[in-house]
């Protein structure tokens, strides 16, 4: 990169130059004007003036506006004062301005600093800060006057300058005020708008040191502002504030707050509105239009039709009072109004602690030292003084004038820099800071400048404290205020009434604290802003709360009714709503926050709740917590805490309840609030208005039935509080009011509830009875009567049976007391042979079945394990033995038929009876299962009762959807039980064990007997086996013969649709299909294959050799093919066999014709097989592809090696093809012949790849290498010649070509594209070529000449040659050679057919290509047509020039004649200075002297300078070794004494203008491009016969070319250059810069671009060269002077450096010697083109600024 330029030692060295020091002069008239353009305020020059007075310590000031009368409208004659007010106004225009005040008068430094401009006041403590203020005087005044004590000065104009004059007055003349007199300069300037004037002068006292302001129209007051100040009173700053800025200069040492009373007195026709007022007519009535405003105000009425007004009736409210206002104004204009504001005024003394270089940094700033102390203000308004301002307004026009608007902050105060300026403030209060900066119009702050900037900053952060200080003043105020309010009521806490009172104020208070968004500065504000609420240590704000004043760390915002809690502080509602910008800060900051938990639970923590508040604290608290609003954590920490006074009876004070103990509520619907319950249920009182959910969400739980039976049992027996008469167990009552509440919840117990109440109650007395309270298993209903002394339960009418029942309460006696009783044997009485018979099993059983359902479970399961009935006998009658009611079943014909065990019955037996219910209930069977029904049929063949087997079997399948028997429990039972087909009636079997599929039998299964198939479904057998099991037999077992496996095949084929997922992949893997061997030595014999491997068919196929049919018929086909079988291989089939058995597949062919077939399908589907990597993979490592040697035929003299040094043209012949002999190899075995003159070569030293493309891309996939990489080639190139025009001529034909050639080739196949060649191929013609060829690997070689060869990085005796070159010999060459080169660089790869393409494009002519097909005109026209636009705008150029020198030749001549003709004593041309050469009489022979080239030995024009800044004169002009020093320019006249020191030599012709711009035309169509890829050239000095010491110096140049700027510029580089690459690819940026410069440079003077030319060599000194006409320009300079700024978006500089490089060096199309002549037409090209090159560079300049403003 360029080194940066030691700039403080060139300003050391200008500042040491010998040239003439120069004054800078200044256009004072223009300075003031452009100073006033930055005053952009109404009153600029009134406020100026005031700042004077207040500077100066005035305490008053009047200000008179004299006017002219109207020279139109004449003057009332009347002595009305209102009207002749009146008609001033409308009529009068402005004369004079007097502004007068009491202040000190001027003194001599007053008077000196009036006149100058800038210097500004020394005096810190004053406003004046820049000394331009008093200037704005000269907006409207030309020449002003000021008097002072005994002393006046005028100021006057002399042109652009201004000048003042002083004067010592007299005592006569002189006064104690001081006057500004302002006469206007345009005598029609209207009288100002009088409301706006007041309103600003009322602003303009608020804080400076004025006491009394008046405005006079003639000699009329029309206002009067008197302001008054009350002593002040020191407001404290409290400990907690920071009274330091943030950057530490200013600390505020003592506030002082004021009252100020602002008085106003003003006539009623400030607040008139001409153009509004209704004019009074003579005769009474009243206009609505003023003179002249007929047409307007009907225009307006006409289209305020069409207006949509939304507030219509509040404007036409506000139009008709302004209109009343403004006749009550006209009737009474003299008639004066008052008006009266206080005002709070806080002013902060801030001391300054700056240090010595942020002091003389501001000083240098302001032209005055800052103040080590200042002043800040704060203006506000209180509630009270506020309303007493507003109730003290009187007049007329009191109301609308509103004069002190600008005064009081109401919206947005304002910053005062002693006055008003357009920064507002952001809140409601102004902000008085006298030193702050202004900006020079002193409308806005400084915040720009670095050291003002920040100056100003600490300002304002100082004013955001003094606003802190002054908010922390009002609230102690309003807290004293409350205090007292509460002494005076005698109460000890503060009520709402009493914070109510002061709400109002607070409000106010708050609103004028509220910080907006100030204008135009945002900035502003924020800095106030900030300041005023980062100031306090502890982030905290005293504010109004319901507890009086607090910390609002201690206030809470209450976002809900919160009664029971009401200790918390809480901003009251009004304030909220009302001063909602200050509170929604303090929420931002989080000064404040709501009311928190923590809050809350402090407060339940201080105090107890009465039982009021607990009913709202549970209700918020439940519905905080249902809506998860509150977690359960903090709901725990909140109930742990809260404490309740439980008053009894009235009382104040009663139990404590603590909430933190409690667990449990109520729920009425299942337990009444009039039972006793536990200590941790709260009471129902509490609750019975609260939610259930609200409840629950506390972490309370439902009183359930069983925790409150078990309190109360535990309480039972005197074990507790509760009195006897709640005794569970011993109280008849209580239990009576107990039982029925469970008995309502019983059904809605769950089953382990109901289980705890059973444990908990069976063992207790809890059962009241006739006999007392009872145990529920000692207790029987009422309906059991059998005995009398039962005891039964009294007084649960409404207790649910099912209840009494679970407790175990009996519904009947014991059944082993009835047993006991009822079941005796019978009696035999002694006398009579009477007996008394026992109950039988049938009496036994209608009893049970009467008592059903009371009958306990314990008792039923006795009754179902004792042996209590018979069964039927064989005769009818009775077994002796008893049996189980579930070992019996039903009495009926159908079962006794097959011999089951019956219930024996006496008459008829009715399953649908009572009896017949309660036995099933029993265990009485109704029919048999399935598993008896099977082991029936079972042992029925098994002891060989067949037809018994046969009738079980028959009611099987006749009642198997009647007696709902399952399939699933026939498969389940392991008892064999089915009869089969053709076998022993005995033999039985499983359901799983036979089919009804007769054909079953071919796999070797069983077939269920053919009666029964109808009914296989029911008895569970299946048409098939399983799919699976019969693959897995022919698995086992293949089919031996053709008809086995038919018959196999087919039975499958009938089951194709079960064959899927395993079986079918089982089938596809297994070796099952019989095929017969097709060898001799096994022929006839079969094997076994999978059907994959099987192809249906004849056999006929051209794969039938090497892959096996078969054909088994349709039927059995189809099974195969569902197997996988096919009808023919599939590609991805033939590849896989090959790759597997390749050598017997080669065999079997026979022919490599065929073999390569087989490829050749392979290449076509590769895009396909490639996808199977594994595939792949084994087609790579297997020898499966097809190569050949091809052995040449001996020549006749049998010498194999000098055919080998033969030309390669002697292996082209088609004929000649030698013995070809293929193998078997891998991939990386075989090359691919990419090249025919090479196999020719080296053929039969390798395996080649067949000659096809689908078979090479195969190949080249698999990993077959091209022969090219195998040849390795070595390179001899001989010198290169001097003359390389046909390297030239080669490399256009080339570059037209190529585009040609690459028009149709494949994408895929171009390695490199026809641009990339232009920018990288060189052509170099060299004296020979020799190319030695030889085999890797292998020890065959060949040498051969060549007539063109392409190489890279060649090295050429003392010549490098970087990059790709083409080297070609001279004379006729092959352009076969040349195309064979070239495609290996275009093409990934070179095939033969691409190389004769090519070489046919080199050979044949356009137009022949033309007529054979090639569209060479649409390829090249786009390019042409650029060629010829730009070369048509370059030609344009010229012949525009070329028309002007025309003119001029024209122009020329007639003035020639002219001056023949006319008089030599011309006359003198006007303003001509006396010292003229054109005063002087010129001879001719002079004149001529002066206008020839040898004039330039002068050498003192500008761009001679320049030239020589340049260095593009290389020195030339330096004396020789051992000269006395350098001999001074050529004299400029004859009696120079220097001009006899040369040869006097004869007149030379005047050289015309036309001429030397016609010359410089030609020098520019003469320049040309370069084509030549190197320039070298020696050293050379030439004499020159000018000077005795001017010699013309050459560099030597040694570069060459090496690549193309983007623009398309050559780039020539050193030949000693050792990198080349890196080089350009480092400095690709800077060299596409650098052309971009000279091509502007170049388009200036319309020459042609490819005659510039960059170069880089670092061992030149040359700036640039003239080679035959093309131009070359050395990139290193260009680095080192212009590069940064380029980059940087900066080219003026760098365009007018190269642009004088560039007319010097085509100077030399003209002059080829630096000498005079040369210089001349230098100059003569700078001076002819100067225009455009401006006219250039702002182009440029403006370009870049529209993109940096993009940027």
């Amino acid at each position: 990169m360029a080194s940066t330029p030691d700039y403080s030692a060139l300003r050391a060295q200008a500042m040491g130059s010998s040239l003439d020091e120069e004054a800078v002069t200044v256009n004072t008239r223009a300075l003031i004007d452009k100073v006033l353009a930055r005053y952009s305020g109404e009153w600029t020059v009134l406020r100026e003036l005031l700042q004077n007075a207040a500077d100066a310590s005035a305490s008053k000031v009047t200000i008179r506006f004299e006017t002219l009368p109207s020279s139109t409208v004449p003057v009332p004659q009347t002595s009305d004062p209102s009207t002749i007010l009146k008609h001033t106004i409308l009529h009068h225009s402005l004369k004079r301005l007097v502004v007068s005040n009491d202040g000190k008068a001027f003194g001599p430094s007053d008077w000196s600093r009036l006149k100058r401009i800038a210097e500004g006041n020394p005096d810190e403590t004053k406003i004046g800060a820049f000394g331009v203020g008093f200037y704005s005087v000269f907006a409207d005044c030309e020449d002003p006057f000021v008097r002072s004590g005994n002393e006046a000065m005028a100021f006057y104009w002399k042109g652009n300058s201004l000048f003042t004059r002083r004067l010592q007055l007299s005592e006569a003349q002189s006064s104690s005020d001081t006057n500004f007199v302002l006469d206007y300069r345009n005598k029609t300037s209207p009288i100002p708008k009088l409301l706006p004037l007041c309103h600003f002068l009322a602003s303009s006292v608020t804080f400076v040191g004025l006491t009394q302001v008046e405005l006079w129209l003639d000699d009329y007051r029309l206002l009067s502002l008197t302001k008054l100040t009350a002593p002040g009173v020191e407001v404290k700053v409290p400990k907690t504030l920071e009274n330091k800025t943030h950057e530490g200069l200013f600390r505020i040492e003592s506030v002082v707050r004021e009252t100020v009373q602002l008085e106003a007195k003003w006539l009623n026709i400030v607040a008139w509105k001409p153009k509004a007022s209704p004019i009074i007519s003579s005769s009474g009535t009243t206009s609505s239009t003023v003179k002249g405003a007929t047409s307007t105000q009907s225009l307006k009425s006409f289209f305020s039709r069409f207006a949509q007004n939304i507030n219509t009736a509040a404007a036409e409210r506000a139009a008709q009072e302004d209109k009343e206002t403004q006749v009550a104004i006209l009737e009474d204009l003299m008639g004066e109004c008052k008006a009266t504001v206080f005002l709070h005024v806080s002013t902060a003394t801030i001391r300054a602690k700056i240090n010595t270089t942020f002091s003389q940094e501001l000083e240098r700033a302001t032209k005055k030292p800052p103040p080590k102390s200042t002043k800040i203000a704060v203006l506000t308004t209180s509630y009270d003084e506020k309303s007493a301002s507003t109730s003290s307004i009187i007049g007329t026009a009191s109301k609308t004038t509103d004069i002190f608007a600008s005064v009081l902050p109401t919206k947005s105060g304002r910053i005062f820099i002693g006055f008003p300026t357009h920064q507002t403030t952001g809140l409601s209060a102004h902000i008085s800071a006298p030193s702050v900066i202004p900006t020079v119009e002193r409308e806005s702050i400084d915040l720009n400048a670095r050291w003002v900037r920040t100056w100003n900053m600490e300002m304002l952060r100082a004013a955001g404290i003094v606003c802190r200080i002054a908010w922390s003043g009002e609230i102690v105020q309003l807290k004293e205020r409350l205090s007292k309010s509460l002494a005076d009521s005698q109460m000890n806490k503060l009520k709402q009434e009493n914070i109510e009172k002061f709400l109002p104020e607070a409000i106010h208070m708050l609103n004028q604290f509220t910080f907006r968004e100030s204008t135009p500065s945002s900035q502003v504000g924020t800095l106030v802003e900030e300041a005023f609420w980062t100031c306090n240590h502890n982030t905290t704000i005293e504010i109004l709360s319901s507890c009086g004043v607090m910390p609002s760390q201690d206030v809470r915002i209450a976002t809900e009714d919160l009664s029971f809690v009401e200790g918390i502080p809480v901003l009251p509602s009004e304030l909220m709503k009302q001063a909602d910008g200050f509170i929604n800060k303090l929420i931002d900051f989080g000064i404040i926050t709501d009311i928190t938990t923590g809050d809350i639970k402090k407060e339940l923590e201080r105090q107890a709740l009465n039982e009021k508040q607990l009913i709202e604290f549970l209700h918020w608290l439940g519905h905080k917590a249902r809506i998860n609003e509150v977690d359960p954590v903090i709901v725990r920490s909140l109930l742990d805490v809260a404490v309740v006074n439980e008053c009894d009876g009235g009382s104040k004070l009663g139990k404590v309840l603590v909430l933190g103990e409690i667990k449990h509520f109520i729920n009425p619907s299942r337990i009444p609030g009039t039972v006793p319950v536990s200590p941790n249920t709260l009471s129902f009182k509490f609750t019975k208005n609260i939610d259930k959910v609200e409840l629950e969400a506390l972490g309370w739980e439902d009183l359930q039935i069983v925790p409150w039976l078990r309190w109360l049992v535990e309480m039972s027996g005197g074990q507790g509080a509760l009195p006897k008469d709640q005794d569970l167990t011993s109280s008849t009552s209580f239990a009576s009011m107990v039982l029925p509440i469970l008995s309502k919840q019983w059904d809605g117990l769950s089953q382990s509830s109901k289980s705890t109440v059973i444990n908990l109650l069976s063992t207790r007395t809890v059962i009241p009875t006739k006999f007392g309270m009872k145990k529920p298993s000692e207790a029987y209903f009422p309906i059991v009567k059998l005995f009398d002394d039962l005891p039964v339960i009294v007084g649960l009418q409404s207790v649910k049976d099912k209840l009494l029942i679970a407790l175990g309460v009996r519904r009947t006696v014991e059944l082993g007391l009835i047993f006991e009783k009822l079941m005796a044997p019978p009696d035999y009485s002694a006398d009579a042979f009477q007996v008394r018979p026992a109950w039988s099993h049938v009496d036994l059983i209608k009893y049970l079945a009467s008592v059903r359902n009371d009958i306990p479970s314990d008792d039923v399961k006795r009754l179902r394990d004792t042996a209590i009935c018979p069964a039927e006998a064989a005769n009818g009658r009775a077994t002796d033995k008893r049996y189980r009611v579930t070992e019996l079943f039903e009495p009926n014909d159908t079962l006794r038929a097959l011999g089951l065990l019956l219930l024996q019955w006496p008459g008829v037996f009715r399953s649908g009876s009572e009896e017949g219910k309660f036995l099933r209930f029993l265990g009485l069977k109704k029919f048999p299962d399935v598993a008896e029904l099977i082991s029936l049929i079972a042992s029925a063949a098994a002891r060989g009762e067949i037809a018994l087997r046969d009738r079980a079997l028959k009611y099987f399948v006749n009642f198997h959807f009647q007696h709902e028997y399952s399939v699933q429990e026939t498969a389940k039972t392991k008892i064999p039980y089915l009869p089969l087909e053709g076998e022993d009636p005995k033999v039985s079997v499983l359901p799983t064990e036979c089919y009804t599929n007769e054909n079953a039998t071919i796999m070797g299964f069983r077939v269920l007997r053919k009666d029964l198939h109808p009914h296989a479904a029911r008895l569970g057998v299946e048409t098939n086996p399983p799919i699976l099991e019969c693959v897995e037999r022919m698995v086992k077992a293949p089919p031996e013969s053709h008809r086995r496996a038919t018959e196999v095949f087919s039975y499958f084929a009938s089951r194709l649709n079960e064959l899927r997922g395993r079986s079918v992949d089982l089938l596809i893997q297994a070796n099952f299909v019989p095929v017969t061997n097709k060898s001799s030595s096994s022929k006839g014999s079969n094997r076994f294959l999978p059907p994959p491997l099987c192809f249906l068919g004849t056999g006929n196929d051209k794969y039938s050799e090497i892959f096996d049919y078969v054909d088994f018929g349709s039927t059995a086909n189809s099974f195969l093919l569902r197997c996988g079988s096919k009808h023919e291989p599939s590609t991805h089939e033939l590849a896989q066999l090959v790759v597997r058995e390749p050598a017997r597949v080669f065999t079997i062919f026979e022919s490599p014709d065929r073999y390569l077939e087989l490829l050749r399908t392979l290449a076509t589907s590769w895009p396909n097989l490639k996808k199977d990597k594994a595939l792949v993979k084994d087609m790579k490592k297997v020898p499966f592809l097809l190569g050949y040697k091809e052995f040449p035929t001996q020549s006749p003299s049998g010498n194999r090696q000098s055919r080998l040094n033969d030309t390669p043209e002697a292996y082209v012949d088609e004929d000649d093809v030698g013995v070809r002999t293929y193998e078997l190899a891998s991939a990386d075995q075989i090359v691919i012949v990419d090249d025919v003159v090479n196999y020719s070569l080296f053929k039969g030293n390798f395996l080649a790849a067949p000659m096809e493309e689908d078979l090479e891309n195969l190949y080249s996939s698999l990993g077959s290498t091209s022969l090219g990489n195998l040849v390795e080639q070595k390179l001899q190139i001989g010198q290169p010649i001097e003359d390389q025009k046909e390297a030239a001529k080669l490399e256009t034909l080339i570059r037209e070509r190529i585009k040609l050639f690459m028009h149709d080739v494949p994408a895929d196949l171009v390695r490199h594209n026809a641009a990339w060649v232009e920018r990288n191929l060189s052509i170099i013609m060299v004296k020979s070529l020799s190319l030695r060829k030889s085999l890797k690997a292998r020890n065959v070689t060949h040498t051969e000449s060549k007539t063109a060869v392409q190489a890279k990085d060649q090295q050429l005796g003392h010549r490098q040659f970087l990059g790709y070159t083409l080297f070609v010999t001279p004379g006729t060459r092959d352009l076969y050679d040349v195309s064979q080169a070239l495609s290996h660089l275009l093409l990934t790869r070179p095939k033969p057919q691409y190389v004769i393409t090519l070489t046919v494009l080199l050979e044949t002519d356009l137009y022949k290509l033309r007529s054979r097909g090639y569209n060479v005109e649409r390829i090249l026209q786009k390019k042409a047509a650029e060629k010829r636009v730009l070369e048509h705008q370059r030609k344009k150029q010229l012949e525009e020039e070329q028309q002007i020198i025309d003119e001029q030749e024209a122009a020329r001549s007639h003035n020639q004649l002219q001056i023949s003709s006319g008089d030599s004593n011309h006359p003198m041309m006007p303003g001509i200075f006396p010292d003229s050469p054109d005063r002087r009489p010129q001879s001719p022979q002079s004149r001529d002297s002066e206008n020839d080239i040898p004039r330039e030995k002068r050498r003192g024009g500008f761009f001679s300078a320049i030239t020589r800044a340049l260095g593009t004169d290389d020195g030339r002009r330096t004396t020789q070794a051992g000269d006395g020093g350098a001999l001074p320019p050529p004299p400029y006249s004859s009696s120079d004494p220097e001009r006899a020191m040369t040869t006097t030599t004869a007149p030379q012709p005047v050289t015309a203008p036309h001429e030397l711009q016609q010359n410089l035309v030609n020098a520019i169509k003469s320049a040309r491009a370069y084509n030549s890829q190197t320039v070298v050239s020696r050293p050379e000095v030439n004499n020159v016969s000018e000077t005795q010491t001017f010699c013309d110096a050459k560099p030597a140049q040694d570069i060459g070319f090496y690549a193309l700027t983007s623009s398309g510029a050559k780039i020539y580089l050193s030949n000693a250059m050792v990198d080349k690459d890196r080089f350009i690819a480092q400095n690709s940026t800077a060299l596409d810069a650098f052309a971009s410069v000279l091509i502007d440079c170049a388009d200036t003077l319309a020459l042609s671009r490819s005659s510039i030319h960059l170069f880089q060599d670092d061992g030149s000194s040359t700036i640039a060269f003239n080679h035959n006409q093309a131009l070359f320009f050395n990139y290193r300079y260009f680095e080192n002077l212009h590069l940064p700024s380029v980059l940087h978006g900066n080219k003026t500089d760098a365009i007018i450096y190269w642009f004088v490089v560039l007319c010097h060096e085509l100077a030399h199309n003209l002059v080829a010697d630096h000498s005079s002549a040369h210089s001349y037409y230098t100059e003569s090209f700078l001076i002819q083109y100067f225009t455009k090159i401006v006219t250039k560079i702002a182009n440029v300049s403006r370009s870049q600024n529209d993109i940096n403003l993009l940027d």
